[in-house]
């Protein structure tokens, strides 16, 4: 077998029971094919097995207790992948789901989305099987006081600095933050995502959803194209899908569609400026569902559908896809009904949303493909720029912040659509982010030696 078909073999003889880490890491490695003849360097260090397999795996108990004096246990990770060209970083996220092959796959596409951003961050990922939705502020902010007891020991500044994911926003972040202040005694630049007063930079909540947008403006670009007029779909409903909506319209789209994990709403007359608004207080105030959208609004709600999968059975037009919810959201039914209906753009706001074989039909169809780890890094380089701030004690204005992400998210998309070209897979970003990060990571560690 080639070097990297033994890798993947080794990796899934090793962790039998981690599906979305084996895609995640056959997704990488496979585009990484040409890197091997054309760096032998790398196989004789062994560069490409060492880069699948994570620092340190930190995986801790969270005890807590409820509002009703009850004891409850969560089970906390933290994956400390690669540190090569900078502290490690990366989110936590809060949702049943997690498990720690769901967290080795966000902190091993973390290792190559920090490095397109031009940062010194190496990747990371963490989070718990807690469920946030439904608990009192008072349980949240038990839960993540009781989390922090043990992270706190494996983070730092210029050590690792976590994020917020799914399930952990400004009101976590808050409560983790708070808690490490007061038992290091110390007011650090630990976490990102914080508050404007303690800390926090401007444009944090919106950087991931108007990168993702910025990503897709670039690719549009290529083929002379822009937003002026397309109907876009976007699926979540989180931070992530609220300024994209919100973006997209600056940028003359009509955003028609927003899901949550219980259901779909279409809204073909365009989620405008003040519906963005009414969103923005709806899940992030008062924490309600989306499908409570309906009762503002003339629009349809499809009960425990995602985005893709009503696109697919309405038959509904779009011209550009924006995943902003979850991983493997879009599957190749959906895709293949994206680009009959007229698709010709896709964008990842989200971490892996579309399964290996949706790529494909993308792919094979030639429509513009922004692979998540690429399009969707604008939230991790305004963390990095957060960490800037922090450290010079500096505050930058919005616009300044704007400004940088929108120059970090031209950069990536040209390093990735050069690379590709250079290696001889023109138009095809998975390639090109994939080869372009693995590169610098690379290149890192065998300046290092064997550490």
């Amino acid at each position: 077998m080639s070097v990297i078909k033994d890798v993947i073999a080794k990796v899934k003889q090793t962790d039998p029971y981690q599906p979305e880490f084996h895609q995640a890491v056959e997704e990488v490695m496979e585009s990484l094919e040409p890197t091997v003849k054309k760096h032998p360097e790398f196989v004789k260090a062994n560069i490409y097995e060492r880069i699948v397999e994570p620092e340190r795996t930190i995986i801790f108990r969270v005890p807590w207790v409820d509002d009703k004096g009850n004891i409850k246990v969560n089970r906390g990770f933290r994956v400390q992948f690669n540190n090569a060209i900078g502290p490690f970083k990366g989110g936590l996220r809060f949702h049943p789901s997690v498990n720690l092959g769901i967290i080795k796959f966000l902190g091993f596409e973390q290792i190559f989305k920090n490095a397109l951003t031009t940062l010194p961050m190496g990747g990371a990922k963490g989070g718990s099987d807690f469920d946030p939705k439904g608990k009192s502020d008072g349980e949240v902010m038990r839960f993540c006081q009781a989390f922090m007891r043990e992270l706190f020991r494996h983070i730092g500044s210029d050590v690792d600095v976590p994020a917020g994911d799914i399930g952990v926003g400004g009101r976590e972040i808050g409560f983790l933050y708070g808690y490490y202040k007061k038992i290091c005694n110390e007011h650090t630049g630990v976490l990102t995502g914080k508050g404007m007063s303690y800390g926090g930079s401007l444009i944090r909540p919106e950087a991931t959803g108007y990168g993702v947008t910025y990503f897709a403006a670039e690719m549009l670009a290529t083929r002379n194209l822009n937003f002026k007029g397309k109907k876009v779909a976007i699926s979540g409903a989180g931070n992530v899908a609220q300024y994209a909506v919100e973006k997209v319209n600056q940028m003359g789209g009509k955003v028609i569609s927003l899901c949550d994990s219980s259901s779909t709403i279409i809204d073909e007359a365009g989620i405008d400026g003040k519906k963005c608004d009414y969103v923005l207080d709806l899940k992030n105030v008062r924490r309600g569902r989306i499908s409570e959208y309906t009762n503002e609004y003339k629009s349809l709600c499809y009960e425990g559908k995602n985005v893709w999968d009503v696109i697919r059975e309405q038959g509904i037009k779009v011209d550009i896809a924006l995943p902003c919810a979850t991983q493997n959201e879009i599957n190749d039914k959906n895709a293949a009904a994206l680009v009959k209906n007229g698709c010709i753009c896709v964008a990842e706001g989200a971490n892996m949303p579309s399964t290996p074989e949706a790529i494909k039909v993308f792919q094979d169809k030639k429509i513009l493909y922004g692979p998540g780890k690429a399009a969707n890094a604008g939230g991790v380089a305004t963390s990095g720029l957060e960490m800037s701030q922090n450290s010079m004690r500096l505050l930058w204005t919005r616009e300044e912040v704007d400004k940088r992400l929108q120059i970090i998210m031209k950069s990536i998309h040209q390093v990735c659509y050069e690379i590709a070209e250079a290696y001889g897979k023109k138009g095809d970003y998975v390639t090109g982010a994939n080869i372009a990060g693995f590169t610098k990571v690379a290149e890192s560690m065998l300046a290092y030696g064997v550490v």
